[in-house]
């Protein structure tokens, strides 16, 4: 049971989720924290062809082997470097466990945290996530080119960027994607509350994902850049998965998604930590609800959530910095200990690049990095490498993964069945012996 004073927490980030409260400066969040009891419960192996699932490096295709695409800002230029392999899970194999890096906006500010944690992720053999806000390669000065649904010309609930972090924010989106990550959406104008996400149709969410994917693929008409090359992505290929700002409106996303292309999303309010499934033919990559030292209660596994249930405040008090940087890191770590050890069901975390309270929770998340990705049998993927791995599964052992309780161990020596044997095929007939009458060589 959730103590007295969990339970006042919860309802006060439930009530400023219901306000779009949008404090959270120009990268800013405001997920709802949607907590769920969960009961609580090795070592990983290699894959069945003897490789440790780690990524595999391409080199860069030549200048001429680079198609654009429409004004330049996009490109055909070959298949993604960083890629990891996309094997079956065989007999007597323990499923590798999946953690997932994503992150909401990623526009590049003086802060440079879009290029740090490249580095991060480089140095620890991850790929990532990116969800980006369409509006971050739009400069200010255009914000008439937006128009969410049923809002004013260029209204939005976040800032836009300023030309430089434009130029940015575009220079780190084609270094990230040739270093392996994906580009996703976290739509535009970042609407919440009672006119935001949660109240659109489908229809409008297609009509604001098409704006996102025209921004990416028409920055160089809009923001008149020269010195940056086109991006290395055919962004209506890529763009297969986003998440929905405060975490509102999934259902009518749902409906959109397959129309819009999409095989993943990411939007809903809460899960847990158990395998995913499809939900109208999309996978639904949900934040979980992960152990939360020190309370009864467990928390959704992203940044916003964290703080929300320890300062309640983008500037809280720096003598509880440290131990709520700790808190931070071990609600990770006690997320992934008990998938790691348990169901192996993949861990998803999400934040922004931000320096709330002293930026903690950007460390904390680097230290998770630092201390998961390069553990036997870990691979930290992007939501399509996952959706890539998952859709070569057998259905039948998705099926089973899928019904593991949160923390459940299985037998995993005996958990994917050896293929059934093949029926013998028949003896060949004897030859005749030699000498005999042609008749009775046949038979007759």
């Amino acid at each position: 049971m959730r103590s007295a004073r969990g339970a006042a927490l919860l309802v006060v980030v439930a009530v400023l989720a219901a306000l779009g409260f949008v404090f959270l400066a120009k990268y800013g969040d405001g997920e709802k924290d949607g907590k769920d009891k969960s009961p609580s419960a090795s070592g990983g192996a290699k894959d069945a062809d003897g490789s440790d699932g780690k990524s595999v490096q391409a080199a860069p295709p030549p200048a001429s082997a680079v198609t654009l695409i429409g004004d330049g800002s996009t490109s055909h230029a070959g298949p993604q470097p960083h890629q990891r392999p996309v094997d079956k899970l065989a007999p007597g194999q323990v499923p590798p466990q999946f953690v997932v890096f994503s992150w909401d906006g990623v526009g590049e500010d003086n802060q440079h945290l879009f290029s740090h944690f490249r580095k991060v992720a480089q140095e620890s053999d991850a790929s990532m996530t990116l969800f980006l806000s369409g509006i971050y390669t739009l400069p200010g000065s255009q914000r008439a080119q937006y128009q969410g649904p049923r809002k004013a010309v260029g209204q939005t609930d976040i800032s836009f960027l300023d030309a430089n972090e434009v130029h940015d924010t575009i220079e780190q989106l084609g270094l990230a994607w040739r270093d392996g990550h994906e580009v996703g959406t976290h739509f535009n104008g970042h609407f919440c509350g009672p006119s935001g996400g949660g109240s659109w149709s489908p229809e409008d969410w297609v009509k604001e994902t098409e704006q996102a994917l025209r921004f990416v693929q028409t920055w160089k008409t809009t923001t008149g850049i020269t010195d940056l090359p086109a991006l290395p992505f055919d962004y209506k290929k890529e763009l297969i998965g986003g998440r929905a700002p405060c975490l509102e409106g999934q259902k009518a996303l749902l409906e959109a998604a397959p129309k819009m292309g999409f095989r993943y999303d990411s939007s809903s309010p809460g899960g847990r930590q158990t395998w995913p499934a499809k939900a109208n033919g999309v996978w639904d990559f949900p934040l979980q609800s992960l152990p939360f030292p020190g309370h009864t209660f467990e928390v959704l596994s992203m940044d916003y959530n964290v703080m929300m249930n320890q300062s309640r405040t983008v500037k809280g008090d720096p003598a509880n910095f440290a131990a709520w940087e700790d808190q931070a890191y071990r609600t990770y770590m006690g997320g992934f200990e008990r998938a790691y050890q348990g169901n192996r069901a993949p861990l998803i975390i999400g934040n922004h690049f931000e320096s709330w309270n002293g930026g903690i929770y950007m460390k904390a998340v680097e230290k998770t990095m630092r201390s998961v990705c390069t553990k036997e049998g870990v691979r930290c993927v992007s939501f399509r490498q996952l959706a890539d791995w998952l859709d070569a599964q057998d259905p039948a052992v998705l099926a089973r993964l899928q019904k593991l309780n949160v923390g459940e161990k299985a037998d995993w020596n005996t958990f994917v069945a050896p293929p059934a044997p093949q029926p013998a095929a028949p003896p060949a007939p004897a030859a005749p012996a030699p000498g005999l009458p042609a008749a009775v060589r046949q038979g007759g």
